[in-house]
């Protein structure tokens, strides 16, 4: 018979979680006004703002409760998660939080910095040179160390409240309740585990919004080629996004196409050069998935005002980007890379204004 967690230790695990989040304030939606585009406004959910400093704080969070209250981690479970860096900092946090031991599988292609902020946090990194195999070596050190794999990209899509709770899709449109288009036509978001865009097309459907949900995907991900034809699950090994947090080899378990309308493949050019437009506009850095959100609301503006649209967008701003100085703000490292990015940034300060 397997051991019952403690419930005096499981009440004060949830209490811990709960009162981090009852100290932190909600995080910021930013207005970017396009003058070249009269009658359309677009807006950053700035996720960077969150204590790990990233959208998968949220998820994170999410993921211990979900687990806690099926009482798979007790006061001495090893947590094991996979992940390319930002999942895995948000849950070395809320490990350290509840004094467990924490390991991330990550890519060894995973930027130092985040590496770096893993193990700020007490997290231990296990590195694999393959990212197709983070799942397998996940489950097996799981096993070795009789803890409990986390798998985000199983979870993220149940452990979320999509009806609410503060969830991401709730916050959006109560933020945007006093603007002049206070229902989006778009939102726009990526798909690392697809959780994120799981919760905010459900969240549009259970509330009965108008707004139709757009996942931008890197060129180099199947979801998009899943979006479009349900039999394609995999890519071919060797084809691999450089865009770090979204675009998976596979089609995740918490993917959920059904609840989008519409999927924009985006170079990895294109989403440096929109990053790095970016963030000479806000005047910071932000991360290479923000380019690739920026990329499709831009495609997606440009339509309706060719068409006489009037309305707002609201993507997310999913982290900052000094975790990415060694790599997308590194120009030898992108030229090194054959990434020619500075036509993509000009467009895209152009389109900015």
């Amino acid at each position: 018979m397997t051991k019952r967690v403690d419930r005096r230790w499981l009440s004060e695990a949830v209490r811990r979680i709960e009162a981090d989040y009852n100290r932190s304030a909600d995080t910021h939606l930013i207005r970017v006004d396009l003058p070249r585009y009269p009658g359309i406004v677009l807006y950053l959910k700035d996720e960077s703002s969150h204590p790990t400093g990233s959208l998968k704080h949220r998820l994170a969070r999410s993921l211990f409760l979900y687990a806690l209250c099926n009482e798979w981690i007790g006061p001495e479970t090893t947590v094991i998660e996979s992940s390319s860096g930002s999942t895995a900092v948000s849950e070395a946090y809320f490990a350290k939080m509840l004094g467990l031991r924490f390991i991330a599988v990550v890519p060894a292609t995973t930027a130092k910095p985040k590496l770096d902020a893993i193990r700020f946090h007490g997290g231990e990194i296990h590195m694999v040179d393959d990212p197709r195999t983070v799942y397998a070596v996940s489950h097996r050190l799981a096993a070795e160390t009789g803890g409990h794999y986390l798998d985000q990209f199983t979870y993220a899509e149940r452990a979320t409240d999509w009806r609410g709770n503060n969830n991401i899709a709730e916050s959006i449109f109560a933020q945007m309740a006093e603007e002049e288009h206070p229902c989006p036509s778009w939102i726009v978001c990526g798909a690392g585990t697809g959780g994120t865009s799981a919760t905010i097309g459900r969240f549009i459907r259970y509330c009965r919004h108008d707004t139709k949900l757009c996942v931008a995907d890197p060129v180099h991900s199947v979801f998009h080629r899943h979006f479009e034809d349900r039999s394609v699950t995999a890519l071919p090994e060797g084809c691999a996004s450089r865009i770090e947090g979204i675009g998976r080899p596979r089609v995740e378990p918490s993917f959920v196409p059904s609840v989008i309308d519409r999927m924009i493949a985006v170079e990895d050019a294109d989403s440096i050069g929109a990053m790095r437009a970016l963030s000479d506009r806000l005047g910071r850095r932000v991360g290479g998935s923000t380019g690739t959100n920026l990329w499709a609301c831009a495609q997606i503006v440009e339509e309706m005002a060719a068409a006489g649209e009037t309305g707002s967008i609201v993507t997310l701003l999913c982290d900052g980007g000094d975790r990415y100085g060694c790599t997308y703000y590194d120009d030898a490292w992108l030229g090194d890379r054959g990434v020619a990015w500075t036509g993509a940034a000009a467009r895209m300060t152009q389109f900015l204004g």
